[in-house]
């Protein structure tokens, strides 16, 4: 997995490989406005994980999820903000994703 410097670093070189849709947190989905396309946890794949802090607020961390669907070939991103400014359903949704990758 590449280690990226920044969150532009990482979304310009994951879109150069393909990662092209943006993904935006709903109540119990992700969704791709793009397609107007919604996916459940069960229908896709977390590829690729990056946290970044930035160095003026460390509690300021962004996480960049490489995602790609299980039946319609999507693959895309979805940056969430992770800590103090994340929201509640960003996090239950992500909840329900690690107990997928268990």
């Amino acid at each position: 997995m590449n280690k990226y410097s920044t969150l532009s670093e990482a979304v310009n070189d994951l879109t150069k490989r393909g990662y092209t849709y943006n993904f935006n947190v709903k109540d119990d989905c992700i969704e791709c406005a793009e397609n107007k396309c919604q996916l459940q946890p069960d229908e896709f794949e977390i590829d690729e994980i990056h946290r970044f802090e930035e160095m003026s607020d460390l509690d300021n961390e962004s996480v960049l999820y490489a995602i790609s669907s299980k039946d319609d070939n999507l693959k895309g991103l979805l940056v969430n903000a992770h800590g103090t400014y994340a929201d509640l359903a960003s996090y239950e949704l992500i909840q329900k994703l690690e107990r997928l990758q268990r």
